[in-house]
């Protein structure tokens, strides 16, 4: 299904699960993710939600913008859905790039948010960090996506990863690359993350309970990137899940999902 935004521009979006439940979690997803992302996490969760996947401007089958969207622009993106939709209330889980659109919602919108997951992501940027952002983006510009992803994926899959995959990691090479996001938009999202300044203070002001969970092997987000961000926030507790790296939504979805049932449900 799509929502027409104030600008013209088509949100791709998609409701699962339980739609009489009294909860509804939001999932926002990672810089080169889809609603695709997410699909492992509906068996453990639609009995007990009602669950809104998305795709950001320029992400999966939503519409590319012209002119790139920042943080805030795509946080209210996701309130204009949420009230197209009638919900007034919602839990929103973000990963990586889609955490740190879920911080913006949680700062500037904290009318539409019952509580925060923020899942691998970043409020501020390390040398590192920027280094590895640096190298995605210059293999994106020479090579497309599929250089793209032969330099993201040491970076992005935990060491344990590699030893036992789940999925073997050439396969998951050529199931990426058969989601076609176009360079053009990926340079477009990946300019909001060039172009931001440190958000820790911003974090003070959410009042809504959030949980911070980060992976041990985590190379891009590193659990103290996350720690930061957890410190940051009023109300917030964080969760590090041993031998699993930035790919959370990938390496970790039975724990995740039983670390956001669990959050969610908790009497606040």
């Amino acid at each position: 299904m799509k929502h027409i935004l104030a600008d013209g521009l088509a949100l791709y979006y998609e409701v699962h699960g339980n739609t009489d439940a009294p909860h509804t979690l939001v999932f926002v997803n990672g810089l080169s993710q889809s609603t695709v992302a997410w699909g492992g996490y509906l068996p453990h969760l639609k009995a007990d939600f009602r669950i809104v996947l998305l795709d950001l401007i320029c992400q999966g089958q939503s519409d590319e913008a012209t002119i790139p969207r920042d943080f805030d622009g795509h946080a209210a993106d996701i309130k204009a859905l949420l009230q197209a939709l009638a919900i007034h209330k919602a839990t929103i889980i973000g990963i990586s790039y889609g955490g740190a659109v879920a911080m913006r919602v949680l700062v500037n919108h904290p009318e539409i948010v019952e509580k925060g997951v923020i899942m691998a992501s970043f409020a501020h940027k390390t040398n590192l960090f920027n280094a590895l952002g640096l190298a995605w983006t210059n293999a994106l510009r020479k090579g497309g996506y599929e250089l793209m992803l032969d330099v993201m994926m040491p970076s992005v899959l935990g060491k344990t990863y590699f030893e036992k995959p789940l999925i073997p990691v050439d396969l998951l090479k050529s199931g990426r690359k058969d989601l076609y996001p176009q360079p053009q938009s990926l340079l477009k999202l990946m300019k909001a993350t060039g172009d931001m300044t440190d958000y820790r203070p911003q974090l003070s002001q959410v009042k809504a309970p959030v949980l911070v969970i980060a992976g041990e092997e985590d190379l891009l987000c590193t659990p103290e990137m996350n720690q930061a961000i957890a410190e940051a926030i009023p109300h917030s507790r964080m969760v590090v899940v041993p031998k699993v790296g930035h790919t959370l939504n990938l390496e970790a979805v039975v724990q995740t999902a039983t670390l956001i049932r669990d959050f969610v449900l908790q009497p606040s």
